[in-house]
């Protein structure tokens, strides 16, 4: 009995030292990546670049989300402006970005990293007959624009100065996405959104290029902004959005070098 007993205690205490006592030599066991959130602010009409950018950015970042909130680059510098979290900030204007880097909330100075210009959309087949900037004037006809405070809404202002020809829209929207819904649904007969936009829609709206857009072209800076949650990630979101991967999305949705 006494020999079982003590070769029971022998049993025992070889599976504690096999549990405990290799604790100091072994490796722990390997830990899946903490999952991380990737806030990033956009212009309106970077929508459709960026969620391709953002699904492979996740790709190659397991256990990372990327969050995107799209609106006019406006209203977007302003909420970062009142504290609003985030990582990134990626404007459609050099001004609107002016307000974040004035308020001294980006990491570093800014990089711009495409441009955009203007183009009339219209219904399919274009019903109106518009074919130059001018024809937006013309008494019948319902034009949409962004609202003056928006880089689609300034860029429109100064054609209109360049060229003396004073438009009386029937909306100003606060992004550009909401002017082409306007043209989508038949509620106006023309908008002014960036070729981008047109390219996005596919066959639900008509493009008409006319050439006094080049006169408001507009700069896209992004920027990491100052005590980012997730400041690695969000350089290397830049890092992805500046580099070769990032042209090519951009430039196949119309977007043209800075």
């Amino acid at each position: 009995m006494k020999i079982r007993a003590l070769a029971a205690i022998g049993v025992a205490a070889a599976v504690l030292l096999t549990g405990c006592g290799s604790g100091g030599t072994s490796a722990p066991a390997t830990q899946a990546a903490a999952p991380q959130t990737l806030t990033v602010l956009a212009a309106a009409s970077l929508t459709e670049t960026f969620n391709a950018l953002g699904e492979q950015f996740e790709t190659d970042h397991p256990g990372v989300s990327v969050k995107f909130n799209y609106a006019g680059s406006s209203d977007l510098a302003q909420q970062i402006v009142n504290g609003a979290p985030a990582d990134v900030f990626a404007s459609a204007s050099d001004a609107t970005m002016k307000t974040v880097t004035d308020a001294d909330l980006t990491a570093a100075k800014p990089v711009t990293f495409a441009k955009n210009v203007l183009q009339i959309a219209t219904p399919p087949g274009n019903p109106k007959k518009i074919a130059t900037f001018a024809d937006l004037a013309a008494p019948d006809v319902k034009v949409v624009v962004c609202a003056p405070q928006v880089p689609c809404g300034a860029a429109e202002q100064k054609i209109e100065k360049a060229t003396g020809t004073a438009l009386k829209p029937v909306s100003q929207e606060s992004d550009v996405k909401s002017v082409l819904s306007k043209v989508e649904t038949g509620d106006a007969d023309a908008g002014l959104v960036y070729v981008t936009d047109v390219n996005s829609a596919g066959d639900k709206v008509q493009g008409v290029n006319f050439p006094e857009a080049s006169q408001a072209s507009t700069n896209y800076p992004i920027a990491v902004l100052k005590n980012a949650p997730a400041g690695d990630l969000a350089n290397q979101f830049l890092t992805t959005v500046t580099g070769e991967r990032g042209w090519q999305a951009l430039e196949q949705a119309g977007f043209a070098k800075p």
